[in-house]
């Protein structure tokens, strides 16, 4: 008779692989479960020895999936997907209501809060809880919707764009001032704010510096690992941050920042509400996510 009821390994080896596949990298999936990246490979390297086979091939740069691996990644995927739904269903029924969403420090400071506070207005009895993290969402069971710049790799779950935003150099009104009409090479000299973040997909100076036809040298300037500590250095007069028209209307309506014109750039991707189908979140949920695609088109600022 097994040690086990179903025969199946122990299933912290089933989660550390799981969420190494669906990453394809043991750095991600250390983040997402919050442990090391060498717990990560303990565990699969437990996991590959149970089973008497390699699940992973490892390459120079990053790892692949193995015949037999690809097998067990399809099978965990859907088997947690429908584990997941199952629980938020019991949760939905018999819980508080409360509904999760994430997002990023800068939009939950400068959009989505405010935007949950307008829907808890018109509906005090759904509590909506926020979780803000500044590292990429990935398939998170505890969320009911995130917010995220460009689209998600999982083809499984449900993105709707926002909206589309331009991307502006900004700084205190004074030196916004001093600098109007500057070339993108005087831009490009003046001490520029660098956000080091873990997500790939924002845009960098130098990346819209490049896509504005600029190729020179680029300031080394100071660097934060922190948007809403770039923007109050910038408020501070302690350079330029590329800031997010749209997203940073409130501080650019109050005049906190102020855009140095006539630069600008259509960001390369679209901000997006995703979430699980439509069918498999709570009434709550399924509440707030339409309250936000239907607003969503308002002018910036209406949340309130």
């Amino acid at each position: 008779m097994s040690r086990r009821h179903y025969g199946l390994p122990p299933l912290t080896t089933l989660a550390a692989f799981e969420a190494a596949a669906r990453n394809l990298s043991f750095k991600e999936a250390a983040q997402e479960l919050s442990v090391t990246p060498g717990a990560v490979s303990h565990q699969i390297k437990a996991l590959e020895e149970e089973l008497g086979a390699p699940l992973f091939w490892r390459r120079h740069r990053g790892v692949e999936l193995t015949p037999e691996g690809g097998a067990l990644a399809a099978t965990l995927s859907t088997a947690f997907n429908r584990i997941s739904r199952d629980l938020e269903i019991i949760r939905s029924r018999g819980g508080s209501g409360a509904v999760t969403i994430g997002s990023t420090s800068a939009v939950a400071s400068l959009w989505l809060s405010p935007a949950v506070l307008a829907f808890w207005r018109e509906e005090p009895d759904i509590p909506v809880n926020q979780v803000v993290q500044d590292r990429p969402f990935r398939n998170r069971p505890d969320l009911d919707l995130f917010v995220r710049y460009g689209r998600n790799r999982d083809s499984g779950l449900d993105q709707v764009e926002l909206y589309r935003d331009r991307l502006v150099p900004v700084a205190a009104p004074a030196l916004a001032a001093e600098l109007k009409d500057c070339t993108l090479e005087s831009l490009a000299r003046q001490r520029l704010i660098h956000l080091d973040s873990e997500d790939s997909s924002w845009t960098t100076w130098p990346d819209w510096l490049r896509q504005k036809g600029y190729d020179g040298p680029v300031s080394q300037g100071v660097r934060v690992n922190n948007y809403a500590v770039a923007l109050q250095a910038a408020q501070d007069g302690a350079g330029l941050a590329l800031g997010w028209r749209r997203l940073l209307s409130p501080l650019l309506q109050d005049k906190n920042l102020q855009e140095i014109t006539p630069h600008s750039l259509d960001a390369p991707r679209r901000f997006y509400l995703v979430s699980r189908p439509e069918s498999e979140l709570s009434r709550p949920a399924r509440k707030l996510r339409r309250w936000i695609i239907d607003r969503v088109n308002q002018p910036p600022g209406e949340f309130s």
